[in-house]
C-alpha cells in the first residue's frame, strides 16, 4: 500500500532538519513547519485505520504522532517569547506557524496558538500585508527585504476566523481579493512600495488559500475548523 510505505519512509527521516516551506538557501534546520507536517502525516494515518479501516499499525502510528507532538511542544516553543518560533532553537518567526491551528495541531484557543498569532501581527504584518519571515535578521541566502507572500496573509485571516475576529478577518480578506487582476487572478507576491502583484504568476498556492479563507468567512462547514477539530472562538478579540 503506497500510504504505509512513504509513512514508513518518513518514519526514517523526519528526525533529520530539512529545508522547510521555503527552502532557504542558508542550509537545513529543523523547521517547525517540517515536523508539524510530520505530525499531520500520522495524525491522518491514525484517522484513515480509525474512520476507514485501512490497514496499519494502529498504536504504534498514535505512539509516534504523541512523540512528535511532544516533541515540536518541548522544542519549537520559545518560553520567553510565549511563541512558537521558525525552527528548533530560533528567536524568528514565521509566516508558516499560523497553519499550526489550521491542520489540527492545537486548537486556536491555546495560548501559545494565540500568543504567536498576536506575534506575528506585531511583527511580520508590514502595510497590511504578512511577510514570510524577517529576511533583515537573519541569513537565507537571498538580499533581505521582499514582497509580502499572499498565501501567508489568507493563513492569518483563517487564524482570524479560528479566534473569533470575524469582521478583522473580512476586513483583510476584501483587501488582499482586491489585488486580483482583472482576470481574477494573483501572483505569488504583491509589492506594497510599488503597489504590483509579484513573483510567480498565476501561483496556485495563493488562489489556493484564497478559497480556504473564503470558506471559511461564508460557510458553516468551515475547513479550518474541521481540520482543526475546533469551532470558532466565541466573540471578537481587539488586535
Amino acid at each position: 500500500m503506497v500510504q504505509l510505505e512513504l509513512l514508513k519512509h518518513l518514519e526514517t527521516i523526519w528526525e533529520e532538519p530539512d529545508q522547510g516551506i521555503w527552502e532557504p538557501r542558508s542550509g537545513p534546520q529543523h523547521f517547525t513547519y517540517s515536523k508539524v507536517m510530520v505530525w499531520v502525516a500520522f495524525d491522518r494515518a491514525v484517522k484513515s485505520i480509525e474512520e476507514f479501516g485501512l490497514e496499519g499499525p494502529l498504536d504504534h502510528f498514535r505512539d509516534l504522532r504523541a512523540r512528535i507532538h511532544e516533541e515540536v511542544c518541548t522544542k519549537a516553543f520559545d518560553p520567553e517569547r510565549g511563541t512558537f518560533t521558525q525552527s528548533y532553537g530560533s528567536k524568528q518567526l514565521d509566516a508558516s506557524l499560523l497553519l499550526i491551528t489550521l491542520v489540527g495541531f492545537l486548537p486556536p484557543d491555546d495560548k501559545r496558538i494565540r500568543n504567536t498569532v498576536e506575534a506575528i501581527e506585531r511583527e511580520l504584518v508590514q502595510d497590511g500585508f504578512v511577510l514570510r519571515y524577517r529576511s533583515d535578521l537573519g541569513s537565507d541566502g537571498l538580499p533581505a527585504g521582499e514582497g509580502a507572500f499572499l498565501a501567508c496573509s489568507f493563513w492569518l485571516v483563517d487564524n482570524l476566523v479560528l479566534l473569533g475576529r470575524r469582521e478583522e478577518a473580512l476586513v483583510m480578506f476584501e483587501r488582499l481579493i482586491g489585488l486580483c487582476n482583472e482576470l481574477g487572478l494573483l501572483a505569488e507576491e504583491y509589492d506594497v512600495r510599488g503597489q504590483c502583484l509579484v513573483g510567480n504568476f498565476p501561483q496556485a498556492f495563493s488562489h489556493i488559500a484564497l478559497v480556504n479563507s473564503a470558506y471559511n468567512l461564508a460557510r458553516s462547514d468551515k475547513p479550518a475548523e474541521q481540520r482543526s477539530g475546533h469551532p470558532a472562538s466565541e466573540g471578537s478579540k481587539p488586535a
